[in-house]
């Protein structure tokens, strides 16, 4: 009996942060339960190589985006575009356009030659195949405007929450970090005042005053951030009234942090990658939200991870005590 062939499928969903992979987790599961034989590409950027190694369940394997014309995450390299689009001719069963609303990143799926495409399209967008696209619905959260669409394509979802694998070795490079050591599980709390758009950034002196509630409940402050957000966290620690501030700022890869995440008692930022990781290691956090939709970017789950919209440091502060006081269970 001959063996019918594997199953090929390209998911095309290269936006630029971390979380913004993440909200795809529970829409990848769901496929992969539904194809567990396929062999499942995404079409991302190069920042998505350590997210792709760490989901070696739900991604076999990363397609650069060498950028499309109208789509603004990456320049495009024309001469890798053509080649793309080339070799991609025939390849797919099924492309799938989870990037966003579709006005452009329709056009790129619909070039690649895949025997079937699917995905959303905005109001008054064509519809290229009312079998396989849904229109795209605003206000909604992002996992799951993606999980309802592999639900619409036959894929019964696996559950709505993020994930995160964390291992053995994460955790010991975390131990291996200077001071990091000595950080006692459930005795620590994480503050990451950085975001990629300095919009969503509030302010350093109100993070010293959530730094002072939390040291006086008894926990460690720990900072993270990017190498690129050094001056914001230094800006924090310059006003930290408490001592004994561990800053790990730079010092993190996506590994460590998810693992200092998963043993902390609370984390607080704002709406960035970090408060998306934060949900998918069930760290409880607070997250607030200056310049997004938190319809859209927020946690799911609101009994575990409390939402401040505006720049409301007494709203924090009282989410902040709300949350130390539950008891919580904990990623291993």
């Amino acid at each position: 009996m001959t063996e019918s062939p594997r199953q090929r499928i390209l998911v095309f969903r290269a936006l630029p942060g971390l979380g913004d992979l993440l909200c795809a987790v529970p829409a990848l599961r769901a496929l992969r339960a539904g194809e567990p034989d396929a062999e499942i590409t995404l079409l991302g950027l190069p920042q998505a190589a350590p997210f792709v190694q760490r989901f070696p369940d739900l991604i076999d394997r990363l397609e650069v985006f060498p950028g499309f014309p109208g789509l603004p995450e990456q320049p495009v390299r024309q001469a890798e575009l053509l080649a793309l689009l080339q070799e991609a001719q025939g390849r797919y069963d099924l492309a799938l356009q989870m990037h966003g609303s579709g006005p452009i990143s329709n056009v790129l799926v619909s070039l690649l030659g895949a025997d079937a495409i699917a995905g959303r399209f905005g109001p008054g967008q064509w519809c290229l195949d009312p079998a396989r696209f849904l229109p795209y619905e605003e206000g909604q959260p992002e996992p799951l405007v993606w999980l309802r669409l592999a639900e619409f394509l036959g894929y019964p979802a696996r559950g709505e929450e993020l994930t995160f694998p964390v291992h053995a070795a994460d955790r010991e490079a975390l131990r291996a970090l200077p001071g990091a050591g000595t950080l006692a599980p459930g005795r620590y709390a994480v503050l990451h005042p950085g975001a990629s758009q300095p919009a969503r950034r509030w302010s350093p002196r109100n993070f010293a005053q959530v730094a002072q509630r939390l040291a006086a409940r008894g926990l460690r402050v720990v900072l993270t951030g990017t190498p690129a957000e050094a001056e914001v966290t230094r800006a924090v620690a310059e006003a930290l009234p408490v001592p004994d501030v561990l800053d790990l700022t730079g010092q993190t890869e996506l590994g460590t942090l998810a693992a200092l995440l998963a043993d902390a008692r609370l984390l607080v930022s704002g709406d960035t990658g970090v408060s998306h990781l934060a949900a998918a290691t069930r760290t409880p956090s607070v997250v607030v939200f200056l310049a997004s939709d938190p319809a859209r970017w927020a946690p799911l789950d609101r009994e575990r991870h409390r939402v401040v919209v505006g720049d409301d440091l007494g709203a924090v502060l009282a989410e902040v005590d709300t949350l130390l006081g539950r008891e919580v269970a904990r990623v291993r």
